[in-house]
């Protein structure tokens, strides 16, 4: 069967798993994609070097939870392994991981992330909330403590290194305490990128059901709020970046690229103050940031 890549840019995702066994309570995605199912680790290199072979320099590694990869086919076949085997294909220059679990991060594959050549230090953790009994009525885990100290693991190591995420307000039940303690810990996490979202009911999901439903217009103040405090965060975040270096894998050719933090499409740019070969990776000193994105120049 004769393949084609939608896109020709030097970026391309690869699916490498479909489904969720998490049943979350806002998320109907088990109920139409059924239970994780991993592809196999030479299904997954073999389209991999394909997709090198047509132009693609970045692998973006996607599924509905990217951190499970290799559960359902043996201990020997999680998602370090698969990161090893891609890091090998000539041609290939970056990978890049997305949406990983906080409970399903575990001390090894922080060291293949952080560690395993061509993987960029990129982390994509889905936190959804800080508040422990907001987290709980979502059927997920966590608390403010666990999730800085996941964060400050990551950046001890890799300072640059990006970190975004997604928050949900307005999930029944929330009280206004439940808020604040989301509101401290935007400022305290200091995300590259945050997305905020309002809950809204999904059919054949536990949420439904939940009480504590609150009315639309009260959803709708506090994701405004905290939407405008993460793009505060998330400004001052990238404004930090002024003054260093940074690769850049050029998208246009007028310079216009990403640098390893950031993720296609969701991130933000960089912006090199000259042309540059798409595909190309420079080497370049941030000079300025216009929200979150970047300018820079070619070293």
């Amino acid at each position: 069967m004769l393949r084609r890549r939608l896109g020709r840019g030097p970026a391309a995702s690869l699916k490498i798993a479909s489904g969720c066994d998490r049943r979350c309570a806002f998320c109907a995605i088990p109920a139409f994609r059924g239970s994780y199912l991993s592809r196999p680790i030479d299904e997954l290199e073999a389209e991999a070097r394909w997709l090198v072979e047509d132009g693609v320099r970045e692998l973006f590694l996607v599924s509905e939870n990217t951190s499970s990869y290799g559960k359902d086919l043996g201990s020997e076949h999680r998602l370090e392994r698969l990161l090893g085997r891609l890091s090998g294909i000539d041609g290939l220059e970056w990978i890049r991981v997305s949406y990983l679990q906080p409970a399903e991060i575990r001390p090894g594959l922080i060291d293949a992330m952080l560690g395993v050549d061509k993987v960029v230090p990129y982390f994509d953790l889905s936190f959804q909330h800080a508040s422990r009994s907001v987290l709980r009525g979502m059927r997920r885990f966590g608390d403010p403590d666990s999730f800085l100290s996941l964060i400050g693991q990551i950046r001890s190591r890799a300072p640059q290194a990006g970190i975004r995420s997604n928050v949900i307000a307005g999930f029944p039940g929330e009280t206004e305490a439940d808020v604040e303690i989301l509101r401290q810990f935007i400022v305290a996490a200091n995300l590259d990128v945050l997305g905020v979202f309002g809950y809204s009911d999904e059919e054949g999901t536990e949420g439904i059901d939940l009480p504590g439903h609150l009315p639309e217009e009260e959803i709708e103040d506090r994701r405004a709020m905290l939407a405008d405090l993460a793009l505060e965060v998330c400004e001052a975040r990238a404004a930090d970046r002024i003054g260093d270096d940074v690769l850049v894998l050029v998208e246009e050719e007028d310079g216009t690229g990403r640098a390893e933090h950031q993720a296609p499409e969701t991130d933000g740019i960089v912006t090199l103050a000259s042309p540059a070969a798409v595909g190309s990776i420079i080497a370049a000193r941030v000079t300025d940031s216009e929200g979150i994105d970047l300018i820079a120049e070619a070293k």
